[in-house]
């Protein structure tokens, strides 16, 4: 299967996330696939890297999608950022996606890593999901 359905899921993902109400208020600086360009301000997350893996079998084929998704605050304090990462890792655990191609058949959290840049006046929460794509 490889990387077949990797535009597909992105694009799921966006829409999936840019529907949920409660997110949109805890990001309202949006939802991207590439970084604002500038320094942007704000609140906001970022689709971004994603690694693939072929996890074909005998029952078809198969890819597991590593995709991370970056919560970017200049808002004081961790808060307004872990807020934004919680409903995030709340959201898609518990949704399948539909694609152009393949089927999504589950989507697991990974991990994630909290930090400070732009010398502690900007958060970034990078969470990691596991994609199993079939089909």
């Amino acid at each position: 299967m490889s990387y077949q359905s990797a535009a597909a899921l992105q694009a799921a993902l966006f829409t999936q996330l840019s529907a949920d109400a409660p997110l949109a208020a805890l990001l309202p600086d949006g939802i991207f696939d590439a970084p604002p360009p500038g320094t942007p301000q704000g609140t906001y997350c970022v689709i971004g890297a994603e690694a693939v893996i072929d996890r074909s079998d005998s029952s078809g084929p198969g890819a597991e999608h590593r995709v991370e998704f970056s919560v970017v605050s200049d808002a004081t304090g961790f808060a307004t950022a872990k807020a934004a990462a919680a409903r995030i890792s709340q959201i898609l655990p518990d949704t399948q996606p539909a694609l152009d191609q393949g089927r999504v058949v589950a989507i697991w959290f990974h991990e994630a890593r909290a930090r400070r840049l732009e010398g502690g006046a900007v958060r970034r929460i990078d969470l990691k999901f596991r994609i199993r794509i079939e089909g």
